[in-house]
């Protein structure tokens, strides 16, 4: 595996592995610490990028962990797909080229999604997940006919240059759902989500580009062998819910859990935790208190 490191002691280290033929990057805390616990392997959400786990992983002193980027996102290359499946068979051949042995996978919706097909793909790689919001629905919700080609979601239209990152911040920071990370959460999804703009231009562009972003959103419904993934695990899974959703918020509501609230008995040990003071957002809402959570699940 490539050693790229960027920072010093107290930075993770950057790395990039090939997986599923797609260059991964991923972000190594505290390596040192690597074999003398269960390693974390953390998977962000739609959007964002492997450096918004930093607030969680600051209260998790001595842990080591890897900090994951999904194709698209981050560092990570840039490559087409044809379907969430596409994102777990990623983070399973990741998985191998990390050679992970018992570690906890610990995902956010959609990233939540694709760790749950990992774990299944790859049995022994992960010892438990801990899975926060995931965006996984009723089985029933997977018969839908698929979206027409080429359909995008409204992020498409985000908002992609910033003269900085302070800029971003400043305009994310009264904006919902950006409006309830804590403070240098949101620091850390603007400094570490931006790249110089495309042809040498000023200022800097969202390191997961919209139309990327867009893609993503319509196919969440199409994943129906998500459920295989699920009774296939015989590990422990934490099921962790926000609020539900309320559609008085049009034409969505941002904040809202989409995780289908029966999911956590579809799993062989599933436990389900409903925080119904929380919103989807809650790693980077409230790291300290998911740390706290990551901490109890493992022991």
């Amino acid at each position: 595996m490539p050693a790229a490191t960027t920072g010093d002691a107290a930075e993770p280290r950057l790395r990039h592995s090939l997986a599923n033929g797609v260059s991964h990057a991923h972000f190594e805390w505290r390596p040192e610490r690597r074999g003398l616990a269960q390693s974390l392997c953390m998977v962000h959400a739609t959007g964002f990028h492997g450096r918004v786990w930093d607030q969680v992983i600051h209260h998790l002193p001595g842990r080591h962990v890897f900090a994951i980027e999904q194709r698209g996102h981050g560092r990570s290359q840039t490559v087409d797909f044809d379907g969430w499946a596409d994102f777990g068979h990623d983070l399973a051949a990741l998985a191998v080229a990390l050679d992970l042995r018992g570690a906890v996978g610990i995902g956010h919706s959609m990233g939540a999604h694709a760790l749950v097909q990992a774990a299944a793909y790859q049995p022994g790689r992960f010892s438990q997940l801990v899975l926060i919001d995931p965006t996984i629905f009723a089985p029933a919700d997977y018969h839908q006919p698929p979206p027409p080609p080429g359909t995008l979601h409204p992020a498409a239209a985000r908002k992609n240059h910033f003269a900085s990152a302070q800029a971003m911040f400043e305009r994310f920071a009264v904006r919902a759902p950006y409006n309830v990370f804590q403070r240098q959460a949101l620091l850390d999804y603007c400094r570490h989500g931006l790249r110089p703009a495309d042809g040498g231009g000023s200022g800097f562009q969202l390191a997961c580009d919209p139309t990327f972003e867009g893609k993503i959103y319509p196919l969440a419904r199409q994943n129906l062998g998500i459920f295989a993934s699920i009774r296939a695990l015989q590990i422990p899974v934490l099921v962790l819910r926000a609020r539900p959703g309320d559609p008085a918020i049009l034409p969505w509501d941002p904040l809202g859990s989409p995780t289908w609230p029966g999911l956590a008995q579809e799993f062989q040990l599933g436990r389900d935790m409903l925080l119904p003071d929380k919103t989807h957002m809650l790693p980077m809402e409230d790291p300290a208190l998911v740390a706290r959570l990551i901490n109890e699940t493992i022991g």
